[in-house]
């Protein structure tokens, strides 16, 4: 994916959060905690990491600024209404503060988490990949706890085969 300008990124990258917003919708409250395994990623982890990893890297390095990432733990939000507020809110600065951006600033190179230089453009377009990569660990965190997860894209594999039953899959 090309970013071309920065306000078609944000067109896109607001229905990224949308779908990913919907799957946060249904977390129940009592699934916060819950995690797989000791010492990984709680649901509620996973909600602020995607949060304050947008905020606090994306954002600051796309600013040309330091990064600012402390985590993803329960101060930023203990229960369920405070994560929700953290991940909106957190999604809302980051917007306002892309949109100063110009369509020129794609080309400038700043550091990355890493401390590489890179381009602008280049690293907004890793901020949706790695907002997918933790919806699709909330989903299955969310179906193993027993909690169905909304389609992402409009429909589920299932529902995919029951409309082409009888047509040819080849």
């Amino acid at each position: 994916m090309e970013i071309v300008t920065i306000p078609g990124f944000l067109d896109y990258y607001r229905r990224v959060r949308e779908a990913t917003r919907r799957v946060v919708a249904v977390i129940p409250a009592e699934a916060l905690d819950w995690t797989y395994k000791p010492g990984k990623f709680t649901v509620g982890d996973l909600v602020r990491h995607i949060a304050a990893i947008e905020r606090f890297v994306f954002v600051e390095a796309a600013l040309g600024r330091p990064i600012r990432y402390h985590g993803c733990g329960k101060e930023l939000g203990a229960d369920l209404p405070a994560v929700l507020e953290f991940f909106d809110r957190c999604h809302a600065e980051s917007l306002e503060l892309l949109a100063a951006l110009r369509d020129e600033d794609r080309k400038r190179r700043v550091p990355n988490a890493a401390g590489r230089d890179m381009e602008i453009g280049k690293l907004l377009r890793a901020l949706p990949v790695h907002e997918i990569h933790h919806r699709g660990a909330l989903c299955i965190y969310l179906n193993l706890f027993g909690v169905e997860t909304p389609p992402v894209l409009g429909s589920t594999a299932e529902a995919l085969v029951q409309r082409s039953a009888g047509g040819d899959p080849a």
